[in-house]
């Protein structure tokens, strides 16, 4: 069973975090390549990651695909994420972890830079 786990940072702001929620519950709905969709933070807000990702190996992942919702490569993902994510494979070596590039990466983001400035 292939999972989506997405991370954000986190914030102080409740509706900060109920965005990312938000985002998770559309992707969830609109996705056919993943069977479980969740989302966890990196700092300052539950779940956190290992909360996360637990909950989805629980649900019967077998394979869980981490997706940094960041834009930039600073610290936490150089360092933080990827240590969360190796803590999550020594918990779980029956489920393979790929942690994606960033969303800052993603190819079409130029693209998407400039559809997003036509509709102002």
């Amino acid at each position: 069973m292939k999972a989506l786990l997405l991370i954000a940072h986190g914030s102080r702001r409740e509706s900060s975090n109920d965005e990312i929620r938000a985002l998770t519950a559309q992707i969830r709905a609109a996705s056919r390549r993943f069977d479980l969709v969740e989302h966890a933070f990196l700092e300052m807000a539950e779940p956190d990651i290992a909360r996360g990702g637990d909950k989805l190996a629980a649900a019967g992942a077998t394979e869980i695909v981490v997706l940094p919702y960041f834009l930039a490569a600073g610290k936490h993902l150089l360092t933080d994420i990827p240590g969360e994510v190796a803590r999550l494979e020594a918990r779980h070596p029956a489920v393979r972890f790929t942690l994606s590039p960033h969303l800052g990466a993603a190819a079409n983001m130029l693209r998407l830079i400039h559809e997003h400035l036509e509709g102002l």
